[in-house]
């Protein structure tokens, strides 16, 4: 039964393959809103970057320089007269790009924007614009999620070793956690492509749904498998684990249904990262609900054993003998179940 979920949930995590992270201002909201029909129209007139062009600021004196040599960079529509400060002690160059901003060829003409004015050490030059705004934080969140991640997981899995005084259950119960995230990652992906037309995800629903999955998960793992130690004690392991799974299995199905009911409700909103984020934290639930928690996890703990427990004993020697002389919980005799 473990195996089987595993493989279905790594089948699902496949999903994720061809992931795009970056949505352009065109795909920020469903429908056809005016200030997209806007663009759409001076794309049609002018350069694809005349709506929202580059800015470069630089030193008041460097001004004529910074322009001399933004005139010699590939991929620049026009540069316009710079305009100074109020104190004129900065000057801005705003920079028309041939690509739309959004593009990657945008983003290439940038960076060559910054390789020539970094160049004139005298300007002091900065680089904005929305396209400059929409790298960096492409690369904020991505040093989050190389940051942020890995220390959730080890702050989880501390609490999980405190909580069970156990290495191997919490060890197993991070891989499914884990496991089960890019299981909802990769069904949600397909669905943004294929159903909802979305052609990437937000840049901040990986790390958003991350958080959420993860700590919504371990809060069931916690319930399930302390009840599970809490069983195994009086009755022994296979039987403890049974009796927890039918004791916390009713509460954790309505949590789960009625908790990923209310993520699913942030798909009426028209932002399209509010509804990514939605369909990614409540499908994550449901599997964490439906197949983690009530089959992969209860599996592996009877697959296991007592090791599950390692290094710790929640079941005195004393207590293991008592419970299989008592038989299974609800009187049955102790050979019934063969």
């Amino acid at each position: 039964m473990w195996l089987g979920s595993a493989l279905v949930l790594a089948v699902l995590a496949l999903g994720c393959l061809g992931l795009r992270t970056g949505l352009d201002d065109e795909h920020l909201v469903i429908g056809g809103p005016g200030s997209i029909a806007g663009q759409e129209l001076l794309a049609a007139h002018y350069p694809a970057g005349q709506s929202r062009p580059a800015e470069v600021i630089s030193r008041a004196e460097a001004a004529p320089a910074v322009a001399e040599a933004l005139k010699h960079v590939d991929g620049i529509a026009e540069v316009t007269p710079a305009t100074l400060s109020t104190d004129g002690e900065l000057a801005e160059t705003k920079v028309v790009l041939a690509a739309d901003a959004d593009s990657v060829a945008a983003a290439r003409t940038l960076d060559r924007i910054r390789v020539a004015v970094h160049g004139i050490l005298e300007a002091d030059a900065r680089v904005g614009g929305p396209t400059a705004l929409a790298q960096e934080k492409a690369q904020a969140q991505a040093h989050d999620r190389r940051v942020v991640i890995p220390l959730v997981l080890v702050v989880v899995f501390v609490v999980l070793i405190a909580l069970l005084r156990a290495v191997v259950a919490p060890v197993l119960l991070m891989l499914t956690v884990v496991l089960s995230y890019f299981a909802a990652l990769g069904i949600s992906w397909q669905l943004f492509q294929h159903v909802l037309g979305f052609p990437a995800v937000d840049v901040q629903v990986m790390l958003i749904g991350f958080l959420f999955l993860v700590t919504l998960g371990v809060d069931y793992n916690i319930f399930l498998v302390h009840r599970i130690r809490e069983d195994v004690r009086h009755h022994g392991h296979r039987a403890g684990v049974l009796s927890a799974l039918t004791a916390t299995g009713g509460v954790i199905t309505g949590a789960g249904a009625v908790l990923a009911a209310t993520f699913a409700a942030l798909t009426s909103a028209p932002q399209v990262a509010f509804i990514e984020i939605g369909v990614v934290v409540a499908i994550g639930v449901l599997i964490d609900t439906f197949l983690v928690r009530s089959v992969l996890v209860p599996a592996l703990a009877l697959d296991v054993g007592p090791a599950f427990w390692w290094p710790g004993r929640p079941m005195g020697r004393d207590t293991a003998v008592r419970a299989a002389a008592d038989g299974p919980p609800g009187g049955a005799a102790p050979g019934a179940n063969r």
